[in-house]
């Protein structure tokens, strides 16, 4: 089944919806959604891709990372993409950011960042789409994007990066440092 985006102007208005295929190839602007889950101890909840993805295979990436589809809002995608990708339910989620990024090569995204608190409960991964999981701290993070010995998915090191409050390669609109 062909997944339709919404195609959006410059002020993140819906102008039409758009196959994802046509999306990446003309470089379309849709919207995307971020997730990072922490435990109580502030370890981020972190997924390898599955190695069949398209873009970043087997690379780190968030807790979930979505493309928000056609008459989604940013807060739905979110909760979608855990229900779908790890089986969470019932997360309250706290918006962070919202901004514009270029995720690569015809990937013209505006997207929003949550938080949540992930308590230990069984997961269920998609593995089409993880891989597998692991818990990090931010700082951990950090010194796993220097020393580059680990893939990191692009987007996620940029996340990464604002979240320590170092520059990073976006365009914020609204923040709410953590």
């Amino acid at each position: 089944m062909e997944e339709y985006l919404d195609i959006i102007d410059e002020n993140d208005e819906v102008i039409r919806q758009e196959n994802r295929r046509v999306v990446h190839q003309s470089g379309l602007w849709h919207r995307g959604v971020h997730v990072f889950l922490f435990t109580p101890d502030r370890k981020l909840l972190i997924q390898e891709r599955s190695k069949t993805q398209d873009t970043f295979p087997g690379a780190l990436d968030c807790s979930v990372s979505e493309h928000i589809k056609a008459g989604e809002s940013y807060l739905e995608g979110a909760s979608r993409g855990l229900r779908e990708e790890l089986g969470i339910e019932e997360v309250k989620l706290k918006r962070l950011m919202h901004f514009k990024m270029t995720y690569g090569l015809n990937d013209n995204e505006y997207s929003e960042l949550y938080e949540g608190e992930y308590i230990e409960e069984s997961l269920t991964i998609d593995h089409n789409e993880v891989e597998r999981i692991g818990f990090h701290t931010i700082p951990e993070l950090e010194a796993m994007i220097v020393s580059e010995k680990s893939p990191l998915a692009y987007w996620f090191i940029q996340l990464i990066r604002w979240y320590a409050g170092k520059p990073a390669d976006m365009q914020v609109f609204w923040s709410l440092r953590p």
